[in-house]
């Protein structure tokens, strides 16, 4: 499978990305389930220092947040099943979803 494509610029710290973060923090863990998320950053099928656009997030929580990080990409391909960029079509569609269910439409 190949990595989603890039952003032609990572988008950080926008009002709308600010916004789209905090709906992330609203879902569930895309690994376990839980609530009480993180948003992560997706790391896998990057191959910069310089962090994703803030739309190139993910939910997790705390324990898989870190299993992640410490892990490394192959190890959590292995354990999960999927890196973690295939997971950000899902999270956008959550947020879609989250966001039509929300008075004023907007998260």
């Amino acid at each position: 499978m190949t990595p989603a494509p890039k952003p032609p610029k990572p988008v950080r710290g926008s009002a709308e990305a600010k916004r789209y973060m905090a709906a992330v923090a609203q879902l569930a863990c895309a690994c376990c389930g839980r609530f009480a998320v993180q948003v992560h950053h997706v790391i896998h099928g990057r191959y910069s220092q310089s962090r994703a656009s803030d739309f190139d997030t993910i939910p997790l929580c705390d324990r898989c947040h870190r299993e992640l990080h410490l892990c490394g990409k192959e190890t959590w391909r292995q354990r999960v099943g999927w890196f973690d960029y295939e997971k950000i079509p899902d999270t956008r569609a959550a947020v879609q979803r989250l966001r039509s269910n929300t008075i004023g439409g907007r998260t």
